[in-house]
């Protein structure tokens, strides 16, 4: 990296923390996860505990295959919102621990998809599923999951539970559709990449917050405050995976550095370099999209430096997680609440 672009790199990273203090100064940069964690952790234990055995088939492969991926380091982010949201909310039952599990199933079965459309081959520093048992397996096995979190939502005996994550489920496939629609697109706009984003990250989040209200018998708008709250958290969260994916380092991010550019989708750092950059810096980026692969990342990755392109993305992912916390303003002090807040802020400041 030229001395220029060392310099740019600091600002942004300075620009990130000023961002995020203007709504937390005392907050240590990066945040702790496990500081979030910490009000519902035995909760989580017993979510982690429930996925193992609903795991479960007769079928060897199914636990092969679906074990791994449960397994493979993920930060838990869905449900923990989930359990953060219904203990903030005053709930006392254990229905909140199926539910963060489902929410974590439904998760796991999307991955399981999206890396076969990807053709992925590294997902959280390991190989894909896909790439060790084949495109076939990976597929039947996100349906195994998918279909197990409808058995489990059955359990619940909730029919506004089952409309919410019904709701989720189809909206999260619109997302993927239009996602595949604006692959290898340069004409992507700002609008269009955020529906996509709406759809396919943010919705379970949506969900998952929503969920914590729902169990908690609270009134309809409250249950609409935090699902905002989730939809914001979500988008947040999609907005600082797309600054990472030029930003850090492949054992930081867990997956391969470029890896959207190299499938041609025009994340918001691609688009907004293309509408910034100079007419032969625009031409490169539109062959890039259009071509995928990574034979210009060096000039690509130099454009979207120059245009602040990373800066930008950053600058709305900090609003997004602002306005998750503004959500949470009329609920009682807790420290859950304390901790959905720190979840929202993390979000924009992790690296990973």
């Amino acid at each position: 990296m030229d001395r220029d672009a060392s310099l740019l790199a600091l600002t942004l990273r300075q620009s990130i923390r000023s961002i995020i203090n203007l709504f937390s100064p005392n907050l240590l940069f990066p945040m702790d996860i496990e500081r979030i964690r910490a009000p519902i952790a035995d909760d989580l234990q017993a979510v982690n505990t429930l996925i193992r055995r609903e795991l479960y088939s007769e079928v060897a492969l199914i636990n092969q295959l679906a074990g791994y991926i449960i397994d493979s380091g993920g930060k838990r982010l869905r449900p923990v919102t989930t359990l953060l949201a219904a203990r903030a909310c005053g709930y006392i039952g254990d229905q909140h621990i199926a539910a963060a599990a489902i929410i974590e199933f439904i998760h796991t079965s999307t991955l399981l998809h999206d890396d076969v459309v990807d053709e992925s081959s590294l997902r959280r520093g390991r190989k894909t599923a896909n790439a060790i048992w084949g495109n076939q397996a990976s597929v039947l096995v996100g349906d195994f999951l998918y279909s197990r979190s409808f058995q489990m939502m059955v359990n619940l005996r909730s029919m506004r539970v089952m409309e919410i994550l019904a709701d989720t489920t189809n909206t999260i496939a619109e997302g993927e559709v239009m996602q595949l629609l604006n692959c290898h697109d340069p004409d992507t706009t700002e609008e269009r990449y955020m529906a996509v984003i709406h759809c396919k990250t943010a919705k379970l989040f949506e969900a998952a917050a929503q969920l914590g209200a729902v169990l908690a018998g609270q009134a309809h708008e409250e249950e609409l405050a935090l699902g905002r709250y989730g939809m914001h958290l979500g988008t947040a969260f999609q907005l600082i995976d797309d600054v990472l994916d030029y930003r850090a380092s492949s054992a930081e991010l867990g997956k391969n550095i470029g890896d959207d550019l190299a499938e041609g989708k025009p994340t918001l750092p691609l688009i907004h370099a293309l509408r910034h950059g100079s007419p032969e810096e625009a031409r490169i980026i539109r062959e890039a999209i259009e071509q995928g692969g990574l034979d210009q990342i060096d000039v690509v990755t130099q454009t979207i430096e120059s245009t602040g392109a990373l800066d930008y993305t950053a600058r709305l992912a900090a609003k997004e997680a602002e306005q998750a916390i503004a959500c949470l303003g009329q609920m009682a002090d807790s420290l859950s609440k304390e901790a959905l807040m720190r979840l929202a802020r993390f979000a924009v400041d992790r690296h990973y």
